[in-house]
This record gives structure tokens, sequence and C-alpha cells, in this order.
């Protein structure tokens, strides 16, 4: 257990946890801490408490002492030389007709450095500055450049509310804030309206957002139906603060807006979601309650087709044709068709055609091809010799030759 302690060096600052080294202190007092800057004088804002050093993100720094009056009266001497640095650095600011604006200056507790703080449209080249500051104060200057809301936390001012801003008051981190959470909690958008002294918009809006979305989720909708007690209406405006909504009713050509809590309202149940009785599924005759006037039909049609076709038409007509598959919810299951189409005679038809790769190497034993078996001469076919051709017999052969034989004569 590490005993902490929350220490604010600025005023309206952000507050650092320091270890309290043992020291007993409460909020109000003020101590000397070892900060990243050295030794500063700080207050305490958050009292003692013992804490886990396993939720520690890493080491804390110690309390070095309880500040003395010496201490104090050393700080508020720093406030002064502050102001006096102030009118120097815009002197020179003006001379090096830099464009930035000079927004603060910090002392260190030990006098070691002076920081400057200061805002810029864009970089600025101010190196020639700090040569002339050094020259003055004879010690070490840095200056850093700070956003708009950095720069109304540390001048301060009166919001739109009339009261001092929250940055400048008690604010210590900023929020991210967003124009959806003006839109939500039915702001205007005018930016001057939503906007603080800084430009940007209000802090304010983090404040109540998280309540705005827990309570917009629990109301209805603009423009939805909803039940009162003095009949249906349409929404028309909702007030989330406190928790109201309005409702338009019509009352026959005439409509009025009524105001009603949020608990006397309640949502009609919609016709469409309503559940239906489900069509009961139709009935499925088994072959042998088939009418007979389909049977005597498949008989004639059997007679009228050829011999060859006859046992096919009568398998046709006597076996019901095969049900498409379905599934548990009664619908035809297109995947398990498809599997059975697929393991039909027909299917080896669709199958790609695998081919060989030419540049694989082959085996010896593959390539070669097998030796052809010797067919022993009991099985060898017998060849049948080619009949000798018939000469033409007949009449006109004999009278031919004998034409030819009395010419030669």
């Amino acid at each position: 257990m590490v005993n902490v302690v929350g220490i604010q060096l600025q005023k309206n600052g952000k507050i650092y946890y320091f270890d309290s080294n043992q020291l007993v202190l409460k909020p109000g007092d003020f101590v000397i801490a070892d900060t990243s800057r050295g030794q500063d004088l700080g207050e305490v804002m958050i009292g003692m408490r013992d804490v886990e050093e396993d939720s520690l993100p890493s080491p804390l720094k110690k309390i070095i002492r309880v500040a003395t009056e010496q201490d104090i009266r050393r700080g508020a001497e720093n406030r002064q030389k502050e102001k006096e640095a102030f009118q120097v650095c815009q002197k020179k600011i003006a001379e090096h007709q830099l464009d930035m604006k000079l927004v603060s200056v910090e002392y260190a507790f030990d006098a070691s450095k002076i920081l400057f703080y200061f805002t810029a449209n864009g970089r600025v080249d101010f190196r020639s500055l700090v040569k002339d500051l050094a020259s003055v104060f004879k010690m070490r200057i840095e200056l850093r450049q700070i956003g708009v809301r950095d720069e109304a936390k540390m001048l301060g001012g009166l919001g739109p509310c009339g009261r001092p801003i929250c940055c400048g008051a008690f604010l210590s981190e900023f929020q991210p804030v967003s124009i959806k959470m003006a839109k939500e909690q039915n702001l205007s958008l005018n930016p001057t309206k939503i906007s603080g002294v800084c430009g940007r918009l209000m802090c304010c809006l983090k404040y109540e957002q998280d309540h705005y979305e827990q309570t917009r989720k629990k109301m209805p909708k603009t423009g939805r139906e909803v039940n009162t007690p003095d009949g249906i209406g349409t929404v028309s405006e909702l007030n989330i603060v406190k928790e109201t909504v309005s409702v338009r009713i019509t009352n026959g050509d005439s409509s009025e807006i009524r105001v009603y809590p949020l608990e006397s309202i309640t949502f009609p149940v919609d016709g469409n979601s309503a559940a239906r009785p489900k069509a009961a599924p139709a009935r499925r005759q088994p072959p042998d309650e088939a009418p007979a006037e389909a049977a005597s039909c498949a008989v004639e049609n059997a007679e009228m087709t050829s011999p060859a076709d006859a046992p096919a038409e009568k398998a046709q007509a006597g076996a019901p044709a095969p049900a498409a598959p379905r599934n548990e919810n009664g619908r035809r299951d297109n995947r398990k068709e498809k599997e059975r189409s697929q393991s039909g005679p027909d299917s080896r038809l669709g199958k790609p055609v695998r081919r060989e790769n030419p540049n694989r190497p082959k085996n010896d034993a593959a390539a070669s091809p097998a030796p052809a078996r010797e067919i022993p001469a009991s099985e060898k076919p017998v060849k049948e010799k080619p009949a000798a051709p018939k000469k033409p017999s007949g009449s006109w052969a004999d009278a031919v030759e004998r034409a030819m034989n009395s010419i030669g004569e």
C-alpha cells in the first residue's frame, strides 16, 4: 500500500498524485514537491489515501517537505516577477514583429528558468526572441505554444451563463465535446449559442450527456404511434429533462397536442408482427390411394405406346415420381436435390477431364507399354480363303465368243 495525496501546482491546473513520504497532510496545506521541472510549490487538493502499488501506472514522485512561510513568500515574489516579465516579453515581440500572442508567464520555484506561453495561427520562428530574453533575464528561457482552450483557462472570464468559465474555476482536464451532444439535447445549432469564450463548443455539454443517452433509450422516437390514456396518437416532441412526451391526438377533423409523462405511454402492438396461424401443409396421397381415373388414363397411354416403349411407360404410370428432398421447415432443399441429380447415371458427363502435365517426368514402368500376351494356336481365328470369281455363264457369253472367232476366220 502507498499513501498518496493530490497536489495542484498551478491555479486551476491539473491535479497530480504524489507519494506523501510519511507526512501528515490535509487539503489546503502547501508543500514542496519533486516534479519533472524540479522542485515546485503546490497546494494539497485531495487528502491522504491508501492505494495498491499494482494499480499505479508508474512509481510516484515524493513530497519533499511541508512548505514554510519563507517558501510561501518566495512563491508570491515569483508571481510578482511574472508580471514584470510579461511586459518585457510583449515589448520584445513587438520589436521583432512576430505574429504571436503572449498569454502567460511562469517562473520556476528555484528561479532556474522562465516559461512563456503564447498562441499563434501557425509555426513561429522565435529564435531571435529567445536570445534577447536570455540577455535580459540571465536565465534559461522556454517558449511554449498552447491552444485556445488553454488560453481561456489561464486568463479566465465569464461564460454565456453569467458564471465564471468552468475551465478557469474548477475544471482541471478538458473532455472531448462534439456537435452530436448538442443535437441529442435539442439545442440550437447556432455556433454563437453553443460556443464558449474560447470559440470552441462549451464544455458543459458533456455534463448531462450520459443522462440524455440513458433516458432517450426508454422514450419513443418522434413520429411513432403510442397509446395514451386518451387514445392512440403520434409523438411530436420529447422533453428529456422532465421525461415527458408531447403526443398529437386526432379527433375527427381536428387534432390536439397533449403532454403525458413517460410512465403513462405504451407502445401499440404492431399488426404485422402479430402471430398468424400457419396454413396446414397439403396432405400427400400414397400410391395406393391414387384415383381410379388416373389409373385408367395410365392404362390407355400404355396401350397407345409402341411395344419398345411400353415397359418404361408402365413403370412411370405404376410408380409415383420421387418427391423433391425437403428440409426441416418443409421447403425444398436445392442442395440435396443437386447432390441426388449428380449421383445419377448422367452425372459423369459433367465431371472435368483430368489431363496429365506434359512437363512432369514419367516413370519408366508407366511409360513402357505392357508386353503383349501370346495367343495360342488353338485360340487364333481361322482365316477363310476368298472364293474364286465365278465366270459368267449364259448364252450371251457363248454368242460373243462365236462372233469373235468368225471375224478372225
